[in-house]
């Protein structure tokens, strides 16, 4: 829970008749779209997306009221399963420890596709929890009869609540996605303000989104241990002041995010500004440094200094 705030209450007031507020987990392997369906299901950005794997780090909360109903969205990073470093076992615990307080889990996998991290991921959802079935990415599948013989293999693997197969980037299959998974919100007051849409703190979404122009701006170049430090973040009326440093683990990581005249650097900084400023509808100041702290990824005081839970 951010600074400053309290845990989840009555902000929303009484309950009324039939009002529903449950949180419900997005889960899955490394880059399978998790981020990419939180943004869609909250209907603005709140969890930063990459073609790069392993981008969402912390337990992001989206939130999404409609009508009654008050949906709490944990978007968590995916089950890290190839690397023991502390950053990867400090991942994995964010995951189970998502997964013990939710009322439903979207277990979202590529629709036709079903590997050995799926697998892994799957084999360590908890029992007694309703887990419904998000074959994401329907559009990449060319010849959709193939899907039926698919579906029979995953039903034989667990005994899914729901099987939703969709495509994130279809606002008709959110809406859907959202009416699958209303009944299995309980009857409670909303935890939130109506008008609410994330827990997260403005400067907690500065960090993502400037790690987010690293990832994308950087491409395979840049290994995923690079994180980002928001050193100062102060407001002035309508302006806000952001320090932001990156840190990475090797000098050469350093050469590739400032680029040839620093001109990469000038661009992640540029892009992450102007998204900031229509995010926190305020004109933005932004400086960036680069650092090099060698095996930050596997110390605990590192991980713990940074922000990571």
């Amino acid at each position: 829970m951010p600074e400053g705030q309290d845990e989840p209450g009555n902000e929303g007031g009484e309950a009324g008749s039939g009002q529903r507020c449950g949180l419900v987990a997005i889960v899955g392997r490394p880059n399978v779209g998790k981020s990419t369906l939180m943004n869609a299901l909250v209907g603005q950005k709140v969890s930063i997306t990459s073609r790069k794997a392993q981008t969402t780090r912390h337990r992001i909360t989206g939130i999404h009221t409609v009508g009654e109903s008050q949906f709490v969205f944990v978007d968590t990073p995916g089950f890290q399963t190839r690397h023991g470093t502390a950053l990867n076992r400090t991942l994995n615990r964010t995951v189970q420890g998502a997964l013990a307080d939710v009322d439903v889990v979207l277990f979202v996998v590529e629709a036709g596709r079903f590997g050995l991290d799926d697998a892994k991921v799957l084999a360590l959802l908890p029992e007694h929890k309703p887990v419904l079935l998000v074959a994401n990415k329907l559009d990449a599948v060319n010849r959709r009869a193939e899907m039926m013989p698919w579906l029979k293999s995953m039903q034989e693997r667990r005994d899914f609540a729901e099987f939703v197969p969709m495509s994130a980037q279809k606002k008709t299959d959110i809406e859907r996605l959202l009416g699958i998974v209303r009944p299995y919100l309980p009857e409670q007051p909303w935890f939130y303000e109506e008008d609410a849409l994330t827990d997260r703190t403005d400067r907690f979404l500065a960090a993502e989104l400037i790690r987010e122009k690293l990832f994308r701006l950087t491409g395979d170049e840049l290994p995923y241990t690079s994180t980002v430090v928001i050193d100062k973040f102060e407001e002035e009326g309508a302006l806000r002041r952001i320090a932001a440093t990156i840190v990475v683990e090797r000098d050469a990581h350093k050469g590739m995010i400032i680029g040839e005249r620093g001109e990469r650097l000038k661009r992640i900084g540029s892009e992450a500004r102007q998204e900031l400023e229509h995010l926190m509808d305020a004109k933005v100041f932004l400086e960036l440094w680069v650092k090099v702290r060698s095996g930050w990824a596997d110390s605990e005081e590192h991980l713990r200094s940074y922000g990571y839970e």
